[in-house]
């Protein structure tokens, strides 16, 4: 039997998922980066038994709001500051839907309903910018005022007026007592996601910390993380690249260039939703904050430094830069980051993820192809 290869002679199932992972549109296109990535997600796996996965489990909550804005601008070359924004309606969507029914299938029910929020109102924003031809900084602007108005808004949510059902919104003081996350149907099966404890056997190991909601937001970001970058190597993702490096040029080969900018921008909006549902139900309790303007910078931090058009950047900037943020106390945190955003522009503004890769490739001897940076000819691909 004649073993089946992909159009790169990769031959069998680890070749054609390869194929599909791997391409001129993300960093780590060899089986040393492959080794090394499943190095790192086994690091994450062992982490809780060797440190506190508490503030990890944030940050890496966190790192898929840094992919949403990764795909949104790093791909489609829309700079967005509303990712707070479907972050937030995820994030309350879930609190009020979980408080009113606070059993396994009502949260479960909450969790998609929060991402649907997120989606959903990322694809009315941006119905109303992209085929209202808003373009360049006045879809940046939009978005930023966006974040703004929510933040005002909920923070005039105090009065009994503002609950609904059994859930008060808080106004300032946000909303308390939400549900920790659960999946299942009701009398059928239920995985409670919360910590547990389990001795093993191993005398070296000891006693560890089973936190299943830490495993599954791991498993949740590695899912995602490998979704985005089959996207984005994929025809579908070439015409993405196309129209951030040409919008005018990839119209003119025919390609409907407001429809990809609404769907990547609500796909962005659906990541973001995840993340704020994921928050909310770490934290059990959500405020406007989350819709505060400095919150709004920071997933435009993440990806500047990380490398806005490398996923992987998106995913390390923000693991490292808030624990940097939550190591530093009082303002100076807010100091420390704007330097490093300065620096970074100045010194890399391609990132530093992919700055590190080039680098790689130097000492390995090898010509740069084509790189996360290199605009993709629209001719080649096929619209979907």
């Amino acid at each position: 039997m004649a073993t089946e290869t992909t159009a790169d002679g990769r031959a069998g199932p680890v070749g054609r998922i390869r194929a599909r992972l791997e391409g001129p549109n993300t960093v780590g296109n060899s089986r040393r980066f492959w080794a090394a990535f499943a190095v790192g997600v086994l690091g994450l796996v062992v982490y809780p038994a060797i440190g506190d996965a508490g503030d990890l489990s944030l940050f890496l909550v966190l790192a898929l709001l840094g992919l949403s804005l990764s795909v949104v601008w790093g791909y489609a070359g829309v700079l967005s500051f509303g990712q707070v924004v479907f972050f937030g309606v995820g994030g309350y969507t879930f609190g009020v839907v979980s408080i009113n029914h606070a059993t396994p299938s009502g949260i479960t029910a909450a969790l998609v309903l929060g991402v649907v929020g997120g989606a959903l109102v990322a694809a009315l924003m941006g119905y109303f910018m992209f085929y209202g031809g808003v373009r360049n900084v006045y879809v940046t602007i939009i978005t930023l005022v966006s974040t703004m108005v929510m933040h005002t808004f909920m923070a005039q949510t105090a009065g009994s007026e503002w609950t609904i059902g059994d859930a008060a919104l808080g106004g300032f003081n946000g909303m308390p007592a939400i549900p920790l996350l659960a999946v299942g149907i009701d009398e059928v099966f239920t995985i409670q996601l919360v910590r547990n404890t389990v001795e093993l056997q191993a005398p070296v190991v000891g006693l560890v910390e089973f936190d299943l909601f830490y495993y599954f937001i791991v498993g949740v970001l590695v899912l995602t993380y490998l979704g985005l970058r089959a996207l984005v190597n994929s025809d579908y993702g070439r015409v993405m690249v196309a129209i951030r490096e040409d919008e005018d040029r990839t119209r003119m080969f025919g390609y409907d260039v407001k429809r990809v900018k609404l769907v990547v921008f609500t796909v962005g909006g659906a990541l973001a939703g995840l993340s704020g549902v994921l928050y909310a139900s770490r934290n059990i309790f959500i405020d406007p904050q989350v819709f505060g303007l400095t919150f709004a910078t920071l997933p435009v931090i993440w990806v500047s430094v990380g490398g806005r058009k490398s996923l992987l950047g998106a995913v390390v900037a923000t693991i490292g830069i808030e624990y940097l943020r939550v190591s530093i106390e009082g303002e100076w945190a807010l100091v420390v980051l704007g330097v490093l955003l300065l620096a970074f522009i100045l010194a890399l503004p391609g990132g530093i993820v992919p700055w590190i890769d080039g680098q790689l490739d130097q000492q390995r001897g090898e010509a740069p192809e084509s790189r996360p940076d290199a605009p993709d000819a629209p001719a080649e691909v096929t619209d979907s």
